[in-house]
């Protein structure tokens, strides 16, 4: 069996990212400039910046020019959103919420999922897929990948009766995040699940959660354009 090499892109952001991680580099740290981290790892140096931008495009670092690259500040841009529990939401509203798990297992990651959730290339990240109903109506799905070093049972919960985001909030407090948000039309599976057609533009939320102890899971949270906004959802 052939085994697929790691990009070296790949392996430069995952050396910045467990030095962020392990708190070696803290927040506003610079961090090595292209030219040094091409020297570093015997790479071009269009590699290290490659691996510089897609790291600063995922919000974990900024990029000043003229003065170089830092840590990005996660609690400022946790700011951007509320962060709430998507059960509360629709309860508050005198709306009826429930939800359906759809998957719940342990998973070999690619190594951008590796590198968020801090982990090492070939171990694995528990993962759980759960479709969330407002009215009985389908508003949301959430893909979530798990550090399974700092919660070891996630695979033991039934995400019908709790959510993902209330049980990691009591077993990990959030203390920090990161947002990527975008609008896409999502794949085909999904929008079965959804039930809307493949031309309905969806809002997708990438979120990243720290605890005080690292990195606690990555969420892909994807909703139809035309019944979610960010902070709630729209009433019907």
């Amino acid at each position: 069996m052939t085994q697929v090499k790691t990009a070296k892109y790949n392996i430069i952001k995952q050396h910045i990212c467990e030095n962020i991680e392990s708190g070696d580099w803290l927040e506003h740290s610079k961090v090595p400039s292209e030219n040094e981290l091409a020297e570093q790892f015997s790479v071009s140096r269009m590699t290290a910046r490659r691996a510089l931008q897609e790291l600063t495009e995922q919000g974990l670092l900024v990029r000043s020019q003229g003065s170089g690259t830092f840590v990005a500040t996660f609690k400022s841009q946790s700011s951007l959103l509320e962060i709430r529990n998507i059960a509360d939401e629709i309860n508050d509203r005198g709306h009826q919420y429930h939800a359906e798990q759809l998957s719940l297992e342990s998973v070999q990651v690619n190594d951008e999922v590796a590198i968020l959730l801090a982990l090492k290339k070939g171990e694995t990240a528990f993962y759980s897929s759960v479709l969330h109903f407002e009215n009985n109506a389908p508003i949301q799905l959430e893909q979530r990948f798990v550090n399974p070093k700092l919660i070891p049972h996630y695979l033991k919960q039934n995400f019908t009766k709790i959510t993902p985001h209330e049980y990691l909030s009591s077993e990990a407090p959030l203390t920090e995040a990161t947002h990527e948000v975008e609008a896409v039309i999502a794949k085909d599976d999904i929008n079965q699940l959804l039930a809307i057609n493949n031309t309905t533009p969806c809002l997708q939320v990438k979120r990243r959660t720290w605890s005080s102890q690292g990195v606690v899971s990555l969420a892909i949270l994807t909703a139809p354009g035309n019944k979610y906004r960010l902070g709630s959802h729209l009433v019907f």
